[in-house]
């Protein structure tokens, strides 16, 4: 079916939708309005004439009845910590955004069966620290853990540096509070680790990205809290020399590798270079590293002895040409703190074009040697700054501007340059976005690799849950016309 034309609101109709959640809440200032307006990296900036703060779900299921039955299109937003501008409004200035920030309740905390249920407003830091009050883990852990909300990083699937052990955002829920399009509530909070009773409804709505209804609650896993903690970081030779490692540490550790993290030697010098505090671990330079993080149920004597163990055998393997343990929590945060400087520390070295993508483990060198040789023929003296988290074969292939070069026309090259780069991962099995979604920069690029009976099944989906075609419009689908 073809969605019906969606409106610009009118004044009046505007004064309906700020009824529905307070004058306070209602936000139609212009510098009021402006930080929610543009994506974390500044490809994407929209307007909007208003921006709704409801306080609960009966609030947002109001909006979304009159948004249906007016055809006005609504763009939920959550911390705006996203990469692809799936949640910013489009630039044509008729979408209204809705904002989950006031949705913060904690409503219960339950340490015997592993669960904590919150309101999708809620920031990833705090329901941490709410965890770790109850003796208990939520191990989604991600630069943007400050400001990210949860319903954002439901609707986007967010991975983050502890996929290895845990699982992303849909390994990490259990169940959800979700408002239609058509203001309908559904309440499927359920605290169940077995739940075979038709289709799981859960699953559309986490990475759908605000298509297809607003997330407004959620049932989180927690998990014990590991008596052993243990941060290593090691220098490598090579790319396929970090994967022989990884092989190694994931056959010693098993479920106690909670990460492996690939970086560049660029990248440390980046970090080093440009972000207070972070300095460069070792002595010796190497043209790989590996951030190894081991979280054991023992004890912290048997979370060194693992580590010292896999170190010992790389070492003995050619693998390992340096290593440095972090001796204490603050030096295994500074270690973190790297990995997780390394896209932000690009940007005062020019215009950066970047990639979320994933391959199979396996296919990581090969996907590196291939990925570089095609860049560097495009833009001779690109400087390539790969990383990622190599234990689940995400990959941040990012790419700086040459020494020198004009930032305007390098970033023009950017479509070109995914292309190049998608194509390479593609053929190896991969995926063009691994952890950050669709949203407007990936959308039409979708269509294109996941193309025939796949597109066409989102989009019955979408129909199906959303008749009027309000949510989120031109976001992960092209809009119909």
């Amino acid at each position: 079916m073809t969605s019906p034309l969606l409106h610009a609101p009118t004044a009046d109709l505007l004064d309906r939708f700020a009824s529905l959640v307070g004058p306070a809440y209602a936000v139609t200032d212009h510098a009021a309005l402006a930080p929610y307006l543009k994506e974390s990296r500044g490809l994407y900036h929209g307007t909007t004439p208003m921006l709704l703060k409801p306080g609960s779900a009966q609030e947002v299921a109001a909006i979304l009845k009159l948004a249906s039955e007016t055809g006005t299109p609504i763009v939920p937003q959550g911390g705006n910590t996203g990469h692809v501008a799936g949640g910013v409004p489009r630039e044509a200035g008729g979408d209204l955004m809705l904002s989950v920030e006031r949705l913060t309740r904690i409503e219960d905390v339950d340490p015997v069966g592993n669960t904590l249920v919150c309101g999708a407003g809620c920031i990833l830091a705090d329901i941490q620290s709410r965890a770790e009050a109850a003796g208990r883990l939520f191990p989604l852990s991600l630069g943007s853990e400050g400001s990210a909300r949860i319903g954002g990083l439901l609707s986007t699937n967010a991975g983050g540096t502890a996929v290895l052990a845990y699982g992303n955002m849909r390994q990490l829920c259990l169940g959800l509070e979700v408002v239609l399009p058509t203001g309908e509530i559904w309440n499927g909070l359920r605290r169940l680790k077995k739940d075979n009773t038709g289709y799981d409804l859960r699953d559309l709505f986490i990475g759908a990205e605000g298509t297809l209804g607003v997330i407004t609650a959620a049932v989180l896993k927690l998990f014990p809290r590991p008596r052993g903690h243990q941060v290593a970081f090691a220098g490598l030779g090579s790319v396929a020399d970090a994967l022989a490692l990884f092989e190694r540490a994931a056959d010693h550790a098993g479920p106690a590798l909670t990460g492996f993290e690939l970086m560049p030697r660029i990248g440390v010098e980046f970090t080093s270079r440009h972000i207070p505090g972070v300095r460069d671990p070792m002595a010796s330079v190497h043209p790989w590293y590996a951030l190894i993080d081991l979280s054991t149920a023992d004890s912290a004597e048997g979370a060194q002895a693992l580590m010292a163990e896999i170190l010992e055998e790389g070492h003995a393997a050619g693998l390992v040409r340096n290593a440095v343990v972090a001796a204490n929590a603050a030096q295994a945060k500074a270690l973190w703190h790297m990995r997780e400087s390394m896209s932000p520390a690009q940007k005062p070295e020019g215009g950066s074009i970047k990639h979320d993508l994933s391959v199979p483990v396996a296919a990581i060198p090969a996907f590196m040697a291939a990925a570089d040789a095609a860049v560097l023929q495009a833009i001779p003296g690109a400087r390539i700054c790969a990383f990622g988290h190599m234990g689940d074969g995400n990959i941040h292939y990012n790419i700086s501007q040459p020494v020198g070069a004009d930032t305007a026309a390098f970033l023009a090259r950017w479509r070109e340059i995914n292309a190049i780069v998608h194509a390479i991962a593609l053929d190896l099995g991969g995926s063009i976005s691994a952890e950050h979604g669709i949203g407007q920069l990936k959308r039409d690029e979708l269509a294109e690799v996941r193309g025939g009976i796949e597109i066409t099944l989102m989009r019955r989906i979408k129909d199906a849950f959303d008749p009027a075609g309000i949510m989120n419009p031109g976001k992960l689908l092209a809009q119909r016309l």
